[in-house]
């Protein structure tokens, strides 16, 4: 038995401990470049939106596994945090007029048109208590500025929340407004769903509906967001009264 063992060919009987299947050795998950991470994320978050981005489909794009990613990111929420961070850095701060009320349109105004550049941020505002911190100093300018007009600092935070519920309102309705655009062929139902025969329920919107896009196209966001600055700060008592003025908005 000895002398045929010997004349085994190889890879036979004489290699039969070499037979057994070697176990994978389990190590530490290969190193995954954080700003590459981003950088996917960031990228399908501008082309395609918040519904696109998944764990996974990150994972994908950067050639991992999505258990390799989640040792680096908890969850898709600290994922659009990680994204989001550093975005207002990049972008320059404008000259802040010294009047209170006028800084705080222009803040306001400054807001709105940066969201009116970078749509995918505000998809990811939407999902609530996200944000980016380098972003704060606005709110803190919007607070400030309505304190020093005489608001209490309720009062203050208050205007903060209606200010941004306009900024917020106004840039969700142009990317509703941008994605219809896309769809020349759809079909469009209001105004067109009113008629002459709907006038006496609504005498005031139906005798319009010739005239909306036209109004619409018209409407002018600084000014409105003026008025409701006055509006808010009318609430303040003593010198800090506001005086109105119009700055620009922003534009695309």
């Amino acid at each position: 038995m000895a002398a045929r063992a010997k004349d085994e060919e190889p890879g036979t009987a004489g290699e039969k401990e070499t037979d057994q299947p070697q176990k994978r050795r389990v190590g530490r998950p290969r190193r995954i470049d954080p700003e590459a991470i981003v950088d996917v994320a960031r990228r399908i978050l501008q082309e395609e939106g918040v519904a696109a981005l998944s764990m996974r489909r990150v994972a994908k794009e950067i050639g991992a596994t999505p258990m390799a990613l989640y040792h680096h990111v908890r969850d898709k929420d600290e994922l659009l945090m990680l994204t989001l961070a550093g975005t207002a850095a990049t972008l320059p701060r404008p000259e802040l007029p010294e009047e209170p009320r006028d800084r705080l349109l222009a803040v306001s105004l400054h807001m709105h048109g940066i969201l009116l550049r970078l749509p995918w941020v505000v998809e990811v505002l939407s999902l609530g208590d996200l944000s980016d911190k380098g972003a704060m100093w606005m709110v803190d300018e919007i607070i400030g500025a309505g304190e020093a007009c005489g608001l209490s600092p309720d009062q203050a935070v208050h205007a903060y929340r209606t200010v941004w519920h306009c900024v917020y309102g106004d840039l969700a309705f142009r990317n509703a407004m941008t994605r219809r655009a896309e769809e020349p062929d759809r079909k469009r139902y209001f105004p067109d769903m009113l008629t002459e025969a709907d006038t006496a329920e609504l005498p005031h919107v139906a005798p319009l509906t010739p005239r909306w896009a036209e109004l619409r196209d018209a409407y002018d966001f600084a000014d409105q967001l003026s008025a409701v600055v006055d509006g808010l700060l009318a609430r303040a008592a003593g010198p800090g009264r506001p005086t109105r003025s119009h700055p620009q908005a922003d534009t695309p």
